[in-house]
């Protein structure tokens, strides 16, 4: 598996320690090269780290997805949709790439994408048949949208007709 080249102990706030390892590091550091200055203030509270006493931690009740570049919990997170199934396996393997690279973000998407239809599935399972079409918003885009939305029920009509008549066919042949 390819990982990203940085790893949590390279965000690890040490404020002793030597950062010239990370790439773009104190980029801002000379006046010259920072494109706020003169504009900006400066008082260089900014340099002095954290200043603040940090909040109490929340209680990990459920399984949180940890970010490679930020090691530590933030103080407050949302736990009500933690990582299950199918797209929670996806998201799993997603949190081990950097937030920047593709690696990341577009196996989270597949993973929303396969949520959408986990979720669908357990309306099932418990006697809620999902209104699809409110769901879509088809009425606005047919009040609002006209054209798109002919396009869009021609397109998914021949979809449909096409496999239908390719289904039928190979039951034909056999």
């Amino acid at each position: 598996m390819n990982k990203d080249q940085t790893t949590p102990e390279d965000f690890i706030h040490d404020k002793l320690g030597n950062y010239n390892h990370i790439k773009g590091w104190g980029i801002d550091f000379d006046n010259k090269n920072d494109p706020t200055y003169p504009i900006k203030k400066r008082n260089n509270a900014e340099h002095q780290g954290y200043a603040w006493p940090r909040p109490q931690l929340q209680q990990e009740t459920v399984e949180i997805l940890k970010s490679v570049e930020r090691p530590n919990l933030t103080a407050v997170y949302g736990t009500t949709n933690p990582p299950a199934g199918l797209s929670g396996a996806i998201r799993r393997y997603a949190f081990n790439y950097s937030e920047s690279s593709y690696g990341r973000w577009l196996p989270l998407m597949l993973a929303d994408r396969i949520n959408m239809v986990e979720g669908m599935i357990a309306d099932i399972a418990k006697g809620h048949i999902p209104n699809i079409g409110k769901e879509l918003g088809l009425r606005a885009e047919w009040k609002h949208n006209k054209r798109s939305f002919l396009t869009k029920s021609i397109v998914a009509g021949l979809a449909v007709s096409f496999i239908v008549y390719h289904i039928c066919c190979n039951k034909k042949n056999k």
